[in-house]
């Protein structure tokens, strides 16, 4: 007895392909990403879904406004879902933060967040969800590299330190089965 989750990152940005890690910061959907947004759209509309929750950062609700906007399946914001807060080094380029992130596993980030804080939202998120939808309901989860995981930890079993080690490799959806309550 599940809930199954597709997990989709938020749409390419213009940070992304400048290489800046982002974080809280809002960012916005580069040309190429707004198109990325409407083939996910195409990919996941016909799929029976429940409802989609989205980070609240503008680049995550972004990506889901174009992918689902009037196809009539909810969409909701939620802050639980938003990337590591790097703190002081939000906008930072990639390649720095990379160095950083073993770090920050249980220490947050200067005037940010730890892994382990983000792990501890998505948490109560799934919680919440837990008691909120049936068993066999899918629900699309839009979010960020910190977002997956999360989930990836807490569904999976995975060590946060390998996932933070290894490089984010982008694919089209990851899929998890939630335990219902």
């Amino acid at each position: 007895m599940s809930i199954e989750i597709v997990f989709e990152t938020h749409s390419l940005t213009t940070d992304n392909e400048r290489g800046i890690a982002t974080g809280w910061l809002d960012g916005r959907l580069s040309e190429a990403g707004k198109l990325f947004a409407s083939e996910m759209g195409r990919r996941r509309r016909d799929e029976n879904i429940a409802a989609v929750f989205t980070s609240d950062l503008h680049r995550a609700a972004e990506t889901a406004e174009i992918a689902f906007s009037g196809s009539g399946i909810p969409v909701h914001r939620e802050l639980r879902l938003r990337e590591c807060n790097y703190g002081a080094l939000n906008g930072i380029p990639v390649s720095q933060l990379e160095a950083e992130r073993s770090l920050h596993i249980d220490v947050p980030f200067p005037d940010g967040e730890s892994y382990q804080q983000v792990v501890d939202r998505v948490r109560s998120f799934l919680d919440d969800l837990q008691h909120t939808f049936d068993n066999g309901a899918r629900i699309v989860i839009i979010g960020h590299s910190a977002t997956q995981w999360a989930l990836d930890h807490l569904i999976s079993g995975i060590a946060l330190t390998d996932l933070v080690d290894a490089p984010f490799n982008w694919r089209e959806g990851w899929f998890y089965d939630l335990p219902t309550k």
